[in-house]
């Protein structure tokens, strides 16, 4: 395996810390949200910035897979919901729900092929494949 890229990121103080990343770009403080018992304060959570990166890379997946196929994706979007959710025996897990919009394809059947096939090349799909629920779901203008 070659290594194209690592970004180098540093937590501190846990939850209710701080975030900032080697480079620079990622430097901001972290909150606990009120769901989690926290204080909902004005800074980011791990759900959040995972949340960020993951529709991030999934739509940068859904350009390549789109480009494949020839089709335009329009002016589109990726939005992630992250939740935490709580087993019987009080375990955390992690679940996400991916909505794609592509505007510019109106064959639904085009969109969820997109969708799907953006899901096996996905870097955070690969990775999360088979250790988390994921949802995916295609939304139109209908």
């Amino acid at each position: 395996m070659k290594t194209l890229y690592t970004a180098k990121v540093t937590a501190t103080g846990g939850r209710k810390g701080h975030v900032k990343s080697e480079d620079g770009p990622i430097d901001m403080p972290l909150s606990m949200p009120k769901g989690l018992g926290g204080d909902g304060g004005d800074g980011v959570n791990p759900e959040q910035l995972f949340g960020s990166a993951y529709a991030a890379c999934f739509g940068g997946a859904l350009g390549v897979v789109a480009q494949k196929h020839d089709a335009d994706l329009g002016d589109f979007s990726v939005t992630a919901h992250i939740s935490i959710n709580q087993e019987e025996d009080g375990g955390l897990l992690l679940s996400a729900v991916l909505d794609s919009y592509m505007p510019g394809v109106t064959d639904i059947k085009i969109a969820e092929t997109l969708v799907n096939e953006a899901h096996v090349i996905c870097p955070f799909s690969r990775a999360t494949r088979d250790n988390i629920d994921v949802t995916l779901n295609v939304l139109t203008d209908d």
